[in-house]
């Protein structure tokens, strides 16, 4: 059985364009085009079931959040794709994922760890962020990579999470098995987001799985 895109994002929380982002990366498995994209029940209540990040037992007061789009080709010299896609390699993951953004280097290394998600879906885990490259742009309009990263996690499969990585360390390993699949809405103007891991009440999730405050 399957359930249209708009029924799906109200049973989620998240916009009609948010599914369909979601959809695009082949982290769901199941989806079909019948003259219009449909999104497979059994999948859907997966996700439904699917419980919240636990960032309580990160030691930082926060942590940032990488809001990732479905995955784009790019001409640059240090990768080919930028976003995240089930189907990309762990070398392609990394590259497409750890810069260059829009964000405050110093509070992302503070939080050391770095979930990715799409649609409020925690899709990759990255570590190995105390280090980073600024493209030379002054203020807010600076981008920067953390050439350092590591991928300490990805899913091929959001509704059965399994880590499609095998890290070398054993605390990559127990990162990535506390975040991937687990819920962890955010709001930001721009790619990275700052959520603190112990939230007040006063928190609550808006329509498109991020945070109101």
């Amino acid at each position: 059985m399957f359930v249209t895109t708009g029924q799906a994002g109200t049973a989620l929380g998240c916009s009609i364009p948010t599914v369909k982002k979601l959809m695009a990366t082949d982290v769901v498995p199941g989806v079909r085009e019948q003259g219009r994209q449909v999104f497979p029940l059994a999948a859907l209540q997966a996700l439904q079931a699917r419980p919240a990040a636990d960032l309580s037992v990160l030691g930082a007061p926060e942590v940032a959040v990488l809001r990732a789009d479905a995955p784009a080709r790019v001409e640059e010299p240090d990768r080919d794709w930028i976003g995240f896609g089930a189907g990309l390699d762990e070398a392609q993951l990394l590259a497409a994922l750890s810069g260059w953004w829009r964000c405050d280097p110093v509070r992302v290394a503070a939080g050391g760890v770095l979930p990715v998600t799409v649609a409020g879906f925690v899709v990759a885990v990255l570590t190995g962020l105390t280090e980073w490259e600024s493209d030379g742009a002054v203020g807010t309009a600076g981008r920067y990579r953390f050439p350092k990263a590591r991928l300490a996690g990805y899913l091929t499969d959001l509704t059965a999470p399994a880590n499609a990585a095998d890290p070398a360390q054993p605390e990559d390993a127990r990162l990535a098995g506390l975040l991937l699949g687990t819920r962890l809405p955010s709001v930001s103007g721009g790619p990275v987001a700052y959520v603190p891991t112990r939230p007040t009440t006063a928190d609550r999730p808006d329509t498109e799985g991020g945070v109101i405050r």
